[in-house]
């Protein structure tokens, strides 16, 4: 059965499309990917003992890839996840299309797809890869992080350990929490299961969705429900939205632990970390009309949020019941906070531990 989404058609397109990567000699580049892997050993040491947290299993994998390289994975991640999902709402279909409608759609999607990921893949600086077909992975795109270091006018090797802190983090997340990438694909599942494919639905909410985005970017404000979501407000019905804050939980934690460990450990291994979380979160805003324009639309603006969220979780966890108490949180999917837990940590603890200050009582 053909696919709804060309993958390899998105790839070639992200791979013409995505901005070139700053100019580097070959001396350059080396130095920076040998930096990389170091800094990525001397962050699995700090993270660790921080949080805790252990695997008995080796660390996944490092690449250290550029914007073409990470296109590809992830357009391999996601047909790996995605394709067998989209298969069983095409047999839920009365009347499913046709070979050739299929084959143009797939081609008209497979270019959206493209030119979405060449927009993040000039801006991502690195990523577990939890899904993909080869398994975990750990990805640093090098340009980006050569990029942003230079942009921002920080001490390179301060810069490019601070974020190994961040993605080492995910890591072990994932390694020492081997249910949770299997309950990321369960909710993505669910999350398909529910679709709405109705035509004059989909596009109702495109154009408000629109309208959404443009009136935010006009008006420099806050965005309304659909436009801070992006292009997950299109497929929402009431089975999907319950999907949908079970997975946002989710990813709040996982992000804001991350930055939470970022900020723990960064005082005492990069000495230039208060000018670099500074400079890093003015970054973070976007800067021209056009790209907090596509950054709204594509959701981004949501994910600013869970690491402010998540973070705020953490934090407030761990002062309640110390770190052991926090890591309770990784016992099962039934101790993932929930989405209204997340500005109430308190709740949290009460759920989870029986009472508040269980652990430090």
């Amino acid at each position: 059965m053909s696919s709804m989404v060309d993958w390899d058609l998105a790839a070639a397109t992200g791979r013409r499309l995505v901005r070139p990567g700053p100019e580097v000699s070959l001396e350059e580049a080396t130095a920076a990917v040998t930096e990389l892997r170091a800094a990525t050993d001397v962050a699995e040491v700090h993270v660790r003992e921080l949080t805790r947290m252990s695997s008995d299993a080796p660390p996944a994998p490092l690449r250290v890839v550029d914007r073409a390289d990470w296109i590809d994975v992830n357009c391999a991640g996601m047909s790996a996840v995605l394709t067998p999902l989209v298969e069983r709402l095409q047999e839920r279909q009365d009347k499913p299309p046709g070979s050739l409608a299929m084959a143009i759609g797939s081609r008209a999607t497979g270019v959206q797809a493209g030119a979405v990921l060449a927009f993040v893949a000039a801006r991502v600086l690195g990523q577990y890869d939890a899904l993909g077909p080869s398994g975990g992975q750990l990805l640093l795109v090098a340009p980006n992080i050569v990029e942003a270091e230079r942009r921002m006018d920080v001490n390179p090797s301060d810069f490019r350990l601070w974020v190994c802190l961040h993605e080492v983090t995910h890591r072990l997340q994932f390694t020492a929490v081997p249910w949770l990438a299997d309950y990321m694909r369960s909710q993505i599942g669910e999350f398909v299961a529910a679709t709405d494919l109705d035509p004059e639905v989909l596009k109702d909410r495109l154009q408000t969705l629109l309208k959404g985005v443009m009136s935010s970017v006009r008006d420099s404000g806050a965005a309304g429900d659909a436009a801070g979501e992006g292009i997950l407000a299109l497929v929402q019905n009431p089975e999907q939205r319950a999907v949908l804050d079970r997975l946002t939980a989710m990813m709040s934690l996982v992000e804001g632990h991350a930055e939470y460990v970022m900020d723990e450990v960064g005082p005492s291994v990069v000495p230039s970390v208060a000018t670099i979380r500074r400079r890093f979160s003015k970054r973070r805003e976007g800067t021209s009309t056009l790209d907090r324009m596509l950054r709204r639309l594509l959701g981004l603006d949501q994910k600013m949020k869970q690491y402010a969220d998540g973070r705020r979780f953490v934090s407030g966890v761990v002062a309640e019941v110390g770190m052991d108490g926090f890591n309770a949180v990784w016992t099962s999917p039934d101790t993932l906070p929930r989405k209204d837990e997340l500005g109430a940590p308190e709740d949290w603890v009460r759920r989870v531990h029986g009472r508040p200050h269980a652990i430090n009582a």
